[in-house]
C-alpha cells in the first residue's frame, strides 16, 4: 500500500469519502463535468471533452506529482459523486475552496457535507485563519451552503460577459459559531 502525501490526504465524512482521483475515476471525471448542470458553475462553464480529459490529466502530472495543492475524488457508497478541491489563487488573495456533486446527489445534503470537510482542512491542516470561494450570483444553492457554514459576502466580480461572481470569505473563528 502506498502512502497519501501530506497535500491530499483522504477526508471522511459520515456520507463521504474525499481521496485521491486514481486513473480509473476518468470517465465518472468526465462525466461530471460535461454535465451542463454543474459545468454551468463552474469556471468558464462546459469546456470539450478533450479539455476535460487534458484537466484530470494534469491532476496526476502536475498537482499530485508537484503537491501543489489538495484535488479530491468525492465518493458516496464506493461511487464517483463529485470534486473537491482547496487551492491558493490569487483572484481571493488566499485560499480557495472549490467542489461540485453530480446532480443525482444535489439536495440531500451532500454539498454542505463537503464543504465542511474541505474548510476544516483549510482551518486544522493548513492553518488558515480564513478561507475563500467564489459563486456565480445565481446559484443559490450553493450560497445557500456558504452562508449556513458562516461565510460572508465580501465583494461581487463583474465577469467579461457581465454576470457577476461573488467572493465570499470565512475566517476560523466564524466557521465555528456557524450552523
Amino acid at each position: 500500500m502506498t502512502s497519501t502525501p501530506a497535500c491530499t490526504p483522504t477526508l471522511r465524512t459520515e456520507r463521504l469519502l474525499l481521496e485521491r482521483y486514481t486513473p480509473e475515476d476518468e470517465e465518472g471525471f468526465v462525466a461530471l463535468f460535461q454535465d451542463t448542470r454543474v459545468s454551468r458553475w463552474m469556471g468558464d462553464g462546459t469546456a470539450s471533452e478533450a479539455d476535460d480529459r487534458a484537466l484530470f490529466g494534469r491532476i496526476f502530472t502536475k498537482v499530485y506529482a508537484e503537491e501543489r495543492f489538495a484535488v479530491w475524488a468525492v465518493r458516496r457508497d464506493g461511487r464517483l459523486v463529485g470534486h473537491a478541491e482547496i487551492k491558493p489563487t490569487e483572484e481571493v488573495d488566499g485560499h480557495e475552496i472549490i467542489y461540485a456533486l453530480a446532480p443525482e446527489v444535489w439536495g440531500s445534503g451532500l454539498g454542505l457535507e463537503v464543504a465542511r470537510a474541505i474548510v476544516a482542512h483549510g482551518f486544522d491542516t493548513l492553518q488558515l485563519t480564513e478561507v475563500h470561494a467564489t459563486v456565480a450570483e445565481p446559484n443559490t444553492a450553493s450560497l445557500a451552503v456558504l452562508d449556513k457554514m458562516g461565510f460572508e459576502h465580501v465583494r461581487d466580480i463583474t465577469e467579461d460577459d457581465g454576470s457577476t461572481t461573488r467572493v465570499l470569505t470565512c475566517s476560523q473563528s466564524r466557521a465555528g459559531t456557524a450552523t
